[in-house]
């Protein structure tokens, strides 16, 4: 995907980027936890406080999950290379249960996400996001690629988030759409 601005504005997209605003906003919301906004749709990536997204997770937030989209409506995606984090239990059990074929994923060394926590927004629209591995209810690692393409039914899998200890920056300008989809507590602590 370009960043062209000569082609940005010729696809419709403009200098004034709604998705920085946007983008922005997550990054203030993830900072302030007493703020009482309130809005009819549940996922709007402005409401207030943290935890004012549907979340089943009632403890500490600390994190808005988003996914940004192109200019033709795909989710954006990015690699992530697993961390040197001790291995879920859960992984491990499932691997012991006979269930290895179905988590073949898991030994791969690196992996792609469209989940996204905002960690800097700087220089005019440029951000820092920290890729998010996505799992399923059992807190399973969902492998959203199918034939090297997003599968939009596992999609639908994703439940729960993981830190990863990867990071991408990009110029939130070459960006059409921003979807907030959970407010949750990313683990940020390290296991080496």
């Amino acid at each position: 995907m370009g960043c062209g601005r000569d082609d940005d504005f010729k696809r419709g997209c403009h200098h004034d980027s709604c998705i920085c605003e946007v983008v922005r906003a997550i990054k203030r919301i993830q900072g302030v936890r007493d703020n009482d906004d309130c809005d009819d749709c549940i996922t709007d990536c402005f409401i207030s406080p943290l935890g004012g997204l549907v979340s089943p997770s009632r403890g500490r937030i600390n994190t808005r999950v988003f996914m940004l989209l192109t200019d033709d409506g795909d989710p954006f995606k990015a690699m992530f290379k697993r961390s040197r984090r001790r291995r879920d239990r859960r992984d491990i059990r499932d691997s012991r249960d006979g269930e290895q074929g179905k988590e073949r994923h898991c030994d791969r060394d690196s992996c792609f996400s469209v989940f996204f926590r905002v960690q800097n927004v700087f220089d005019n629209c440029c951000a820092t996001l920290q890729v998010l591995e996505p799992r399923d209810e059992n807190g399973r690692r969902v492998d959203i690629l199918k034939n090297g393409k997003i599968d939009f039914d596992k999609l639908c899998d994703v439940e729960e988030f993981e830190a990863t200890d990867s990071c991408i920056t990009v110029d939130l300008k070459c960006f059409c759409g921003v979807q907030c989809i959970k407010d949750v507590h990313i683990d940020c602590d390290r296991d080496d």
